[in-house]
């Protein structure tokens, strides 16, 4: 703790901590900051003005990252026959029925993503107190619930992300890596924070992104300029 702390404070040191920086500049801080051996995850914390309690100021969807995410998505599918094969296909690490149901209450398969052919959603829907609370609940406005279940599992694991505003008013997201170049990276951040925008609830009123920094696992906070960012 202490060594990382040190290399914290001399990371503070080489920008203004209070400064607001367009998104190829915050980028360029914080893959100038990378000192750990391992590929940190870059995140995006966007504080937006919504009240998510009410339904018209929910935020919600899904993007599809450019240059992916660098990491490892794992998917579970629920389909049966010829779709359940065709998922497989797709690169899909858990595939089934009931039988997969079943895994799942027992907490045996562990998985980010879960898709599912409109045909399963009775047996999904039995897991729900399981994989409502993780955010893991197949739903067809974010293309989860789908006849085309390869295509769903090839986009996931493209570089395709859910998002969706806490309590707060918060959104957090894993854009890419420290190992993932300074375009790679503006360009996933800039995808990203054009897909909030595109996002913004009916029930939203003044100011919408209130506040965007841009963070790795072990690397400083960097505020983004939000009047450089298309706030519509």
């Amino acid at each position: 703790m202490t060594i990382a702390g040190k290399r914290l404070r001399e990371v503070y040191d080489d920008f203004d901590r209070s400064a607001e920086y367009k998104i190829v500049d915050a980028v360029k801080i914080l893959l100038g900051a990378k000192k750990t051996k391992f590929d940190e995850t870059v995140e995006l914390a966007i504080n937006l003005g919504v009240d998510p309690r009410h339904a018209d100021q929910m935020v919600r969807g899904v993007v599809s990252l450019p240059n992916g995410t660098g990491k490892t998505v794992k998917v579970a599918v629920f389909a049966r026959d010829e779709k359940a094969s065709q998922a497989k296909d797709a690169g899909a690490e858990y595939v089934g029925a009931e039988d997969l149901a079943e895994q799942i209450q027992k907490g045996e398969v562990d998985f980010d993503r879960c898709i599912a052919s409109p045909d399963m959603m009775a047996v999904v829907g039995r897991l729900g107190k399981v994989l409502g609370p993780k955010g893991l609940m197949p739903n067809p406005k974010l293309g989860t619930v789908t006849q085309d279940v390869a295509a769903a599992v090839k986009a996931v694991k493209g570089g395709e992300i859910e998002f969706k505003v806490e309590k707060a008013g918060i959104v957090h997201a894993g854009v890419g890596k420290v190992s993932f170049t300074q375009e790679a990276l503006t360009e996933n951040v800039s995808v990203f924070i054009n897909a909030i925008i595109k996002a913004r609830p009916s029930g939203a009123k003044g100011t919408f992104l209130k506040k965007v920094t841009l963070t790795s696992t072990m690397g400083p906070g960097v505020k983004l300029d939000v009047t450089d960012l298309s706030d519509g």
